[in-house]
């Protein structure tokens, strides 16, 4: 479980032999440095990008323990040229590789391939409009349908028992309550700031953005859409922001 607040962060790592190791770390945003990194839909692509890389750099930390048993054993031929080559680096490099590879598969299962998918109606549907709704759709479902699989999975249902519980902790934190079981226990287990709800808003004002990309050329159209990303990610983010800091009607169905 790993939490963050301005620059500082927290993560617990529940050890092979249940005990919970906890490390806290602090990590200055571009923002604090660089006052374009504040602008509103420019800050919602960096937040984005450092919470991959802190997400990443969280996730190397708890797979350490679990790696003590394969200490022992010699490392292969790649593994030394790799450490050869990197030397202290090396960490930084898997990760970074990692990220790169990630955001490779994503925008390739969520991005292109519902664009593909919709592309084969082209001689059935001539609206470009409906097809775009059509993508969009699909997109959405691939996403469901992909939550819905991985939570048939032992340690991925373990994995979203713990993201509820972190709502309920936020939920009660913010309320002003004692973070105690009994206390957190009360709270909802949604949260208006929640992760998953803002790759959701993600994908639906991907719909709106891919609607206005209606250029003839095959590939100028995917690359358009795939340059369009970070301004998605950059509204979303406001969107959330602005769940987050207020309480109506609009910001609940949001």
């Amino acid at each position: 479980v790993m939490m963050k607040n301005m620059e500082q962060y927290a993560v617990a790592v529940r050890k092979p032999n249940n005990e919970i190791e906890v490390m806290k770390g602090e990590y200055e945003s571009l923002g604090n440095r660089y006052a374009i990194c504040r602008v509103p839909i420019i800050r919602g692509v960096v937040t984005f990008v450092e919470s991959l890389y802190i997400g990443m750099k969280t996730l190397a930390f708890s797979s350490s323990f679990y790696e003590e048993e394969e200490e022992e054993r010699e490392p292969g031929r790649f593994e030394k040229a790799l450490t050869r080559i990197f030397g202290d680096k090396l960490e930084s490099v898997i990760m970074g590789l990692t990220i790169m590879v990630s955001v490779i598969l994503a925008v390739g299962i969520f991005m292109l391939l519902p664009f593909y998918l919709s592309s084969l109606l082209e001689g059935v549907i001539a609206s470009y409009t409906v097809r775009t709704l059509i993508e969009g759709v699909i997109r959405v479902g691939i996403f469901l349908l992909y939550i819905w699989l991985i939570s048939k999975m032992e340690d991925i249902r373990r994995v979203f028992m713990y993201h509820g519980a972190e709502h309920k902790t936020i939920n009660c934190l913010e309320h002003g309550e004692d973070l105690t079981p009994e206390n957190i226990r009360k709270y909802s287990r949604f949260h208006k700031r929640c992760g998953t709800s803002f790759l959701l808003i993600v994908l639906i004002l991907s719909i709106l953005v891919s609607s206005v990309v209606t250029w003839d050329s095959l590939v100028l159209r995917v690359v358009l859409k795939i340059a369009c990303l970070p301004l998605v990610v950059g509204i979303a983010y406001e969107i959330i922001k602005f769940a987050g800091r207020h309480d109506n009607i609009l910001t609940r169905i949001i």
